[in-house]
């Protein structure tokens, strides 16, 4: 039983670091495109790739950054109240 339970940990928490990942590039990829139309947008004068290297540091102290980590947090809210659902009601 407690080795069902580890395993099943330690599966999630492989699949949603993956996940975690996958969305984390994702999300940066689609920043740094929006920050080089921006750019070309709008003229501003300069070197586009600090002003992408900036934009990007910027994205990185966000509050969106910092909620792709409920990536991790809702599916382990969403089992743990199918399991006590299931289980005790």
């Amino acid at each position: 039983m407690v080795f069902a339970i580890a395993r099943l940990g330690l599966m999630g928490f492989v699949i949603l670091s993956i996940i975690y990942v996958l969305v984390s590039i994702y999300s940066r990829s689609v920043r740094r495109e929006r920050l080089e139309n921006r750019w070309e947008a709008e003229e501003i004068g300069g070197d586009r790739e600090e002003y992408v290297k900036n934009g990007l540091a910027e994205y990185d102290s966000s509050v969106r950054r910092k909620l792709i980590l409920g990536v991790y947090v809702v599916p382990v809210i969403v089992v743990g109240t199918l399991i006590y659902v299931i289980n005790f009601w």
